[in-house]
Protein backbone atom coordinates (compact mmCIF):
# COMPACT_ATOMS: atom_id res chain seq x y z
CA UNK A 1 0.00 0.00 0.00
CA UNK A 2 0.95 3.65 -0.37
CA UNK A 3 1.02 6.51 2.10
CA UNK A 4 -1.31 9.41 1.41
CA UNK A 5 1.62 11.46 0.09
CA UNK A 6 2.74 8.70 -2.27
CA UNK A 7 -0.82 8.10 -3.46
CA UNK A 8 -1.32 11.83 -4.04
CA UNK A 9 1.79 11.96 -6.25
CA UNK A 10 0.68 8.87 -8.19
CA UNK A 11 -2.77 10.32 -8.71
CA UNK A 12 -1.45 13.84 -9.37
CA UNK A 13 -3.67 15.42 -6.74
CA UNK A 14 -3.01 17.19 -3.46
CA UNK A 15 -2.93 15.53 -0.05
CA UNK A 16 -5.49 18.07 1.09
CA UNK A 17 -7.86 16.94 -1.66
CA UNK A 18 -7.51 13.30 -0.62
CA UNK A 19 -8.27 14.23 2.97
CA UNK A 20 -11.36 16.11 1.81
CA UNK A 21 -12.54 13.16 -0.29
CA UNK A 22 -12.07 10.94 2.74
CA UNK A 23 -14.02 13.35 4.92
CA UNK A 24 -17.07 13.36 2.61
CA UNK A 25 -16.92 9.62 1.93
CA UNK A 26 -15.97 9.97 -1.71
CA UNK A 27 -12.66 8.11 -1.53
CA UNK A 28 -11.89 6.35 1.73
CA UNK A 29 -8.33 5.09 2.38
CA UNK A 30 -7.84 1.34 2.26
CA UNK A 31 -6.49 1.39 5.81
CA UNK A 32 -5.89 3.83 8.65
CA UNK A 33 -3.22 3.20 11.31
CA UNK A 34 -5.17 3.21 14.61
CA UNK A 35 -2.20 4.63 16.49
CA UNK A 36 -0.92 7.36 14.14
CA UNK A 37 -4.01 8.04 12.04
CA UNK A 38 -1.93 7.71 8.88
CA UNK A 39 -3.95 6.87 5.78
CA UNK A 40 -2.90 4.16 3.31
CA UNK A 41 -4.20 3.49 -0.19
CA UNK A 42 -4.08 0.60 -2.64
CA UNK A 43 -3.01 0.89 -6.27
CA UNK A 44 -6.45 -0.18 -7.52
CA UNK A 45 -7.96 2.88 -5.83
CA UNK A 46 -6.33 5.03 -8.51
CA UNK A 47 -9.10 3.83 -10.83
CA UNK A 48 -11.76 5.40 -8.61
CA UNK A 49 -9.68 8.54 -8.11
CA UNK A 50 -9.25 8.99 -11.86
CA UNK A 51 -13.02 8.67 -12.38
CA UNK A 52 -13.68 11.17 -9.62
CA UNK A 53 -11.31 13.73 -11.15
CA UNK A 54 -12.66 13.22 -14.68
CA UNK A 55 -16.29 13.63 -13.60
CA UNK A 56 -15.48 16.65 -11.44
CA UNK A 57 -13.71 18.34 -14.35
CA UNK A 58 -16.84 17.78 -16.43
CA UNK A 59 -18.59 20.03 -13.95
CA UNK A 60 -20.49 17.51 -11.85
CA UNK A 61 -20.88 18.28 -8.18
CA UNK A 62 -19.03 16.05 -5.71
CA UNK A 63 -22.40 14.61 -4.65
CA UNK A 64 -23.18 13.72 -8.26
CA UNK A 65 -19.69 12.28 -8.67
CA UNK A 66 -20.19 10.06 -5.62
CA UNK A 67 -23.49 8.76 -7.00
CA UNK A 68 -21.87 7.94 -10.34
CA UNK A 69 -18.80 6.14 -9.00
CA UNK A 70 -20.93 4.29 -6.44
CA UNK A 71 -23.24 3.14 -9.28
CA UNK A 72 -26.16 4.97 -7.67
CA UNK A 73 -27.22 6.33 -11.08
CA UNK A 74 -28.04 4.26 -14.13
CA UNK A 75 -26.61 4.73 -17.60
CA UNK A 76 -29.58 6.79 -18.77
CA UNK A 77 -29.26 9.24 -15.89
CA UNK A 78 -25.52 9.54 -16.43
CA UNK A 79 -26.06 10.18 -20.12
CA UNK A 80 -28.54 12.93 -19.27
CA UNK A 81 -26.14 14.53 -16.80
CA UNK A 82 -23.32 14.52 -19.33
CA UNK A 83 -25.53 15.87 -22.13
CA UNK A 84 -26.62 18.71 -19.87
CA UNK A 85 -23.00 19.50 -19.03
CA UNK A 86 -22.10 19.31 -22.72
CA UNK A 87 -24.78 21.90 -23.51
CA UNK A 88 -23.58 24.14 -20.67
CA UNK A 89 -19.98 23.99 -21.88
CA UNK A 90 -21.02 24.64 -25.49
CA UNK A 91 -22.99 27.71 -24.39
CA UNK A 92 -20.03 28.91 -22.36
CA UNK A 93 -17.68 28.48 -25.33
CA UNK A 94 -20.10 30.41 -27.55
CA UNK A 95 -20.37 33.22 -25.01
CA UNK A 96 -16.60 33.35 -24.54
CA UNK A 97 -16.08 33.39 -28.32
CA UNK A 98 -18.50 36.31 -28.64
CA UNK A 99 -16.68 38.18 -25.88
CA UNK A 100 -13.36 37.50 -27.60
CA UNK A 101 -14.70 38.93 -30.87
CA UNK A 102 -15.88 42.02 -29.01
CA UNK A 103 -12.47 42.49 -27.36
CA UNK A 104 -10.74 42.08 -30.72
CA UNK A 105 -13.08 44.63 -32.26
CA UNK A 106 -12.34 47.08 -29.44
CA UNK A 107 -8.61 46.58 -29.96
CA UNK A 108 -8.94 47.21 -33.70
CA UNK A 109 -10.98 50.33 -32.95
CA UNK A 110 -8.25 51.63 -30.64
CA UNK A 111 -5.55 50.81 -33.19
CA UNK A 112 -7.39 52.70 -35.96
CA UNK A 113 -8.24 55.77 -33.90
CA UNK A 114 -7.17 58.86 -35.80
CA UNK A 115 -7.24 57.24 -39.24
CA UNK A 116 -10.91 58.09 -39.73
CA UNK A 117 -11.43 61.81 -39.13
CA UNK A 118 -14.44 64.02 -38.57
CA UNK A 119 -13.95 65.24 -42.14
CA UNK A 120 -15.79 62.06 -43.15
CA UNK A 121 -18.98 63.29 -41.43
CA UNK A 122 -21.71 64.74 -43.68
CA UNK A 123 -24.53 66.93 -42.36
CA UNK A 124 -27.71 66.40 -44.39
CA UNK A 125 -31.48 66.10 -44.45
CA UNK A 126 -32.96 62.59 -44.38
CA UNK A 127 -36.14 62.10 -46.41
CA UNK A 128 -39.09 60.17 -44.92
CA UNK A 129 -39.04 56.46 -45.72
CA UNK A 130 -41.63 53.70 -45.57
CA UNK A 131 -40.44 50.43 -44.14
CA UNK A 132 -41.73 47.00 -43.19
CA UNK A 133 -40.37 46.00 -39.81
CA UNK A 134 -40.18 43.37 -37.11
CA UNK A 135 -39.22 44.18 -33.54
CA UNK A 136 -37.84 42.27 -30.59
CA UNK A 137 -36.51 43.00 -27.13
CA UNK A 138 -32.81 42.92 -26.20
CA UNK A 139 -31.46 43.01 -22.67
CA UNK A 140 -29.22 46.04 -23.29
CA UNK A 141 -27.36 48.08 -25.93
CA UNK A 142 -24.27 45.86 -25.61
CA UNK A 143 -23.29 44.08 -28.81
CA UNK A 144 -23.57 40.55 -27.31
CA UNK A 145 -27.16 41.40 -26.34
CA UNK A 146 -28.15 43.07 -29.64
CA UNK A 147 -26.59 40.71 -32.21
CA UNK A 148 -28.45 37.47 -31.37
CA UNK A 149 -31.73 39.40 -31.26
CA UNK A 150 -31.50 41.36 -34.50
CA UNK A 151 -29.83 38.75 -36.71
CA UNK A 152 -32.81 36.33 -36.88
CA UNK A 153 -35.27 39.17 -37.51
CA UNK A 154 -34.15 39.89 -41.06
CA UNK A 155 -34.54 36.35 -42.50
CA UNK A 156 -37.99 36.17 -40.89
CA UNK A 157 -38.88 39.64 -42.19
CA UNK A 158 -37.92 38.74 -45.77
CA UNK A 159 -39.81 35.43 -45.51
CA UNK A 160 -42.99 37.23 -44.48
CA UNK A 161 -42.55 39.85 -47.20
CA UNK A 162 -42.13 37.12 -49.80
CA UNK A 163 -45.32 35.43 -48.58
CA UNK A 164 -47.11 38.78 -48.90
CA UNK A 165 -45.59 39.40 -52.36
CA UNK A 166 -44.00 42.65 -51.20
CA UNK A 167 -40.56 43.23 -52.73
CA UNK A 168 -37.94 45.36 -50.96
CA UNK A 169 -37.69 48.82 -52.49
CA UNK A 170 -34.46 49.97 -50.83
CA UNK A 171 -31.89 49.19 -48.16
CA UNK A 172 -32.47 47.54 -44.82
CA UNK A 173 -32.55 49.81 -41.77
CA UNK A 174 -32.13 49.20 -38.05
CA UNK A 175 -32.58 51.38 -35.03
CA UNK A 176 -32.99 50.97 -31.30
CA UNK A 177 -34.97 52.68 -28.56
CA UNK A 178 -35.26 52.19 -24.79
CA UNK A 179 -37.97 49.75 -23.75
CA UNK A 180 -38.58 51.55 -20.45
CA UNK A 181 -36.72 52.79 -17.43
CA UNK A 182 -34.32 49.82 -17.32
CA UNK A 183 -31.59 48.72 -19.72
CA UNK A 184 -33.86 46.75 -22.09
CA UNK A 185 -33.91 47.89 -25.72
CA UNK A 186 -36.51 47.58 -28.48
CA UNK A 187 -34.69 46.40 -31.59
CA UNK A 188 -36.24 47.48 -34.92
CA UNK A 189 -35.26 45.54 -38.05
CA UNK A 190 -36.73 47.04 -41.20
CA UNK A 191 -36.44 47.22 -44.96
CA UNK A 192 -37.60 49.93 -47.34
CA UNK A 193 -40.84 49.02 -49.15
CA UNK A 194 -43.47 50.64 -51.37
CA UNK A 195 -46.60 49.14 -49.83
CA UNK A 196 -49.89 50.26 -48.34
CA UNK A 197 -49.49 50.36 -44.54
CA UNK A 198 -53.22 49.86 -44.01
CA UNK A 199 -53.29 46.40 -45.56
CA UNK A 200 -53.49 43.54 -43.05
CA UNK A 201 -50.21 41.61 -42.93
CA UNK A 202 -48.05 39.82 -40.40
CA UNK A 203 -45.44 42.61 -40.60
CA UNK A 204 -45.79 46.22 -39.56
CA UNK A 205 -45.52 48.82 -42.33
CA UNK A 206 -44.63 52.21 -40.88
CA UNK A 207 -43.34 55.55 -42.08
CA UNK A 208 -40.11 56.80 -40.56
CA UNK A 209 -40.35 60.58 -40.44
CA UNK A 210 -37.98 62.91 -42.19
CA UNK A 211 -34.96 64.10 -40.25
CA UNK A 212 -34.33 67.79 -40.95
CA UNK A 213 -30.69 67.59 -39.90
CA UNK A 214 -28.64 64.46 -39.38
CA UNK A 215 -24.94 63.91 -38.85
CA UNK A 216 -23.98 60.94 -40.99
CA UNK A 217 -20.92 58.86 -41.67
CA UNK A 218 -20.34 55.79 -43.80
CA UNK A 219 -18.95 52.83 -41.87
CA UNK A 220 -16.93 50.28 -43.82
CA UNK A 221 -16.53 46.83 -42.29
CA UNK A 222 -18.37 44.56 -39.86
CA UNK A 223 -20.90 45.96 -37.43
CA UNK A 224 -18.95 44.66 -34.46
CA UNK A 225 -16.47 47.44 -35.27
CA UNK A 226 -19.09 50.17 -35.63
CA UNK A 227 -18.00 51.84 -32.37
CA UNK A 228 -15.05 53.50 -34.09
CA UNK A 229 -17.39 55.21 -36.57
CA UNK A 230 -19.79 56.17 -33.79
CA UNK A 231 -16.83 57.68 -31.98
CA UNK A 232 -16.09 59.87 -35.00
CA UNK A 233 -19.73 61.00 -35.17
CA UNK A 234 -19.80 61.80 -31.46
CA UNK A 235 -16.63 63.86 -31.73
CA UNK A 236 -17.98 65.79 -34.73
CA UNK A 237 -21.29 66.52 -32.97
CA UNK A 238 -19.51 67.81 -29.89
CA UNK A 239 -16.86 69.82 -31.78
CA UNK A 240 -19.42 71.54 -34.01
CA UNK A 241 -21.89 72.72 -31.39
CA UNK A 242 -24.63 70.15 -31.99
CA UNK A 243 -26.42 67.67 -29.74
CA UNK A 244 -27.96 64.31 -30.56
CA UNK A 245 -31.71 64.71 -31.01
CA UNK A 246 -33.27 61.28 -31.46
CA UNK A 247 -32.43 57.68 -32.18
CA UNK A 248 -29.57 56.73 -34.47
CA UNK A 249 -30.37 54.73 -37.60
CA UNK A 250 -28.18 52.16 -39.32
CA UNK A 251 -28.80 52.05 -43.07
CA UNK A 252 -27.18 48.96 -44.59
CA UNK A 253 -26.09 50.15 -48.03
CA UNK A 254 -24.21 46.93 -48.78
CA UNK A 255 -24.84 44.10 -46.36
CA UNK A 256 -22.52 41.10 -46.75
CA UNK A 257 -23.57 38.33 -44.38
CA UNK A 258 -20.87 35.92 -45.55
CA UNK A 259 -18.18 38.61 -45.72
CA UNK A 260 -19.06 41.20 -43.05
CA UNK A 261 -15.73 42.96 -43.51
CA UNK A 262 -17.06 44.14 -46.90
CA UNK A 263 -20.19 45.68 -45.41
CA UNK A 264 -21.07 49.34 -46.00
CA UNK A 265 -23.39 51.06 -43.51
CA UNK A 266 -24.47 54.68 -43.19
CA UNK A 267 -24.91 55.81 -39.59
CA UNK A 268 -27.43 58.61 -39.15
CA UNK A 269 -27.88 60.60 -35.94
CA UNK A 270 -30.54 63.37 -35.79
CA UNK A 271 -28.94 66.53 -34.41
CA UNK A 272 -29.88 70.06 -33.49
CA UNK A 273 -27.92 73.12 -32.45
CA UNK A 274 -27.05 73.48 -28.78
Amino acid sequence: MFTIGEFARLGRVSVRMLRHYDGIGLLRPAAVDPHTGYRYYRADQLRRLNRVIALKELGLTLEQVRDVVDDAVDVGELRGMLRLRHAQLAAQVEADTARLREVEARLRMIETEGRMTTEDVVLKEIAPVRIAELTALAASYEAPAISPVIQPLYPELFRRLADAHIPPAGPTIAWYEPAGDGEAVVVHAGVTVAADPSAARDVAVVDLPAVPTAATVVHHGPMDEVDRSMQVLARWIEDNGYRADGYAREVYLDYCQDEPEKGVTELQIPVSRR
